[in-house]
């Protein structure tokens, strides 16, 4: 979905190159964009051209991995990227939208660290401003400032967080989050009446167990084991079940 997101998000500007690892990949990212820019006023789905051959990156200035939240993918992923981007015509910023893992660690593994950058974006991309920046020690002040002039040409505010598990949103996000789950377990609460408490009471705009809903429950299981937080057993029986929240239809609530 970030992916969807952003290539929307930069095809309002100009053409964008997804890529997409299968076929089957390629027509879900095709429907997805389509969804996302129906709701968008003046963006043309048709500028967001999908390719399934990794060579086509080669011309890419700015490559950006958004695959699954996991070390081995996104390490196996960029290291193709990076070689790509050693023998490609420009010279090119990698970046991951990870928002967990090491940046050191999968700078490392595109072998491309002084062109790196995590850059990581939230979902829904096209409403929400804020892009975490975390960069290896190596990275250039070039590769700063790109990726700072990215997100503003994207319309995003661009934040530079320190590399450790979560940055700044998730790190403080999760276990909250997650605190949520314990007390619906110990009290029997409903979830709703608990996302009530917290939007109507403390103002926020969505409640702790509707948010893990939309952020995927495979994915929140994760980035807690990242954090080193304890993952809420009712959490796990639902990813055993496949039940994953929105994207699967069912979470803690039911979707049409």
């Amino acid at each position: 979905m970030i992916a969807c997101g952003l290539a929307v998000a930069a095809a309002e500007h100009d053409e964008v190159l997804l890529w997409a690892r299968s076929r089957d990949s390629a027509h879900r990212a095709h429907e997805r964009v389509g969804r996302i820019c129906s709701k968008l006023k003046g963006v043309d789905p048709d500028r967001v051209r999908i390719a399934t051959d990794l060579d086509e990156l080669a011309a890419a200035t700015f490559l950006v991995e958004a695959v699954i939240e996991q070390q081995d993918s996104k390490a196996a992923l960029l290291s193709d990227l990076g070689e790509l981007a050693r023998h490609g015509l420009a010279d090119a910023v990698l970046a991951t939208t990870t928002s967990s893992l090491s940046i050191a660690e999968l700078a490392a593994a595109s072998g491309h660290t002084e062109n790196f950058v995590g850059f990581h974006l939230f979902h829904p991309v096209q409403k929400m401003k804020l892009v975490e920046l975390a960069f290896p020690p190596e990275a250039t002040a070039q590769t700063r400032r790109r990726a700072h002039d990215l997100c503003n040409a994207l319309g995003k505010t661009p934040i530079e967080v320190p590399d450790i598990p979560g940055f700044v949103v998730n790190r403080l996000l999760f276990p909250y989050l997650f605190s949520a789950v314990d007390l619906l377990s110990e009290t029997g609460m409903a979830p709703r009446d608990i996302d009530s408490c917290m939007t109507l009471g403390a103002g926020l705009p969505m409640g702790p167990i509707a948010l893990l809903d939309y952020v995927g429950l495979d994915v929140s299981m994760a980035i807690g084991a990242s954090l080193g937080v304890p993952v809420p057993q009712l959490v796990a029986e639902l990813v055993e079940a496949g039940s994953l929240g929105r994207k699967t239809g069912a979470g803690f609530y039911r979707y049409d």
